[in-house]
């Protein structure tokens, strides 16, 4: 027996503390780029989200103009003048009926600034014409998991 060594002592070597980090960092190297997707992943379904509900609330507006029961510009063709409105809502039969809660931020930029269409702009145009809203759309140049460019949603 070592004289060094009582009995029933143990220890770690360097080497085994050097394997053990080696090892750890491997992992932790293979754990942040999934990570990093599960996190674009979480922003590219709120975004989905919020476009789809801003969509469906635009929708709703034009379908109680068209019935008749909001006060429209003539040239609007009956979608709201802009996103605010929605929010603020409008008096439908002594009732003030609101589309939306909130005006949602972007989740890829982080603002509440989203690009507007009019019925009369082109469909992959990104100037606002002004007349009214009738699609919207992300102001982020940047590309989804799937190859597509945010905007183009």
């Amino acid at each position: 027996m070592d004289p060094q060594r009582r009995k029933g002592e143990a220890g770690v070597t360097l080497i085994e503390l050097i394997i053990v980090v080696t090892m750890l960092s491997i992992l932790a190297t293979a754990a942040v780029p999934m990570a990093i997707i599960q996190v674009k992943r979480a922003k590219e379904r709120e975004l989905r989200r919020d476009l789809w509900e801003m969509r469906r609330a635009i929708d709703a507006y034009k379908d109680a103009a068209d019935l008749g029961l909001i006060q429209t510009k003539v040239d609007s063709i009956n979608y709201p003048p802009d996103l605010q409105t929605l929010v603020d809502g409008v008096d439908i039969k002594d009732k003030k009926v609101r589309f939306l809660r909130r005006i949602p931020t972007d989740p890829m930029t982080n603002t509440a600034d989203w690009g507007l269409r009019s019925n009369q702009d082109d469909a992959d145009s990104d100037s606002f014409g002004g007349q009214n809203v009738f699609d919207v759309y992300s102001k982020s140049n940047g590309t989804s998991l799937d190859g597509t460019k945010y905007n183009t949603w």
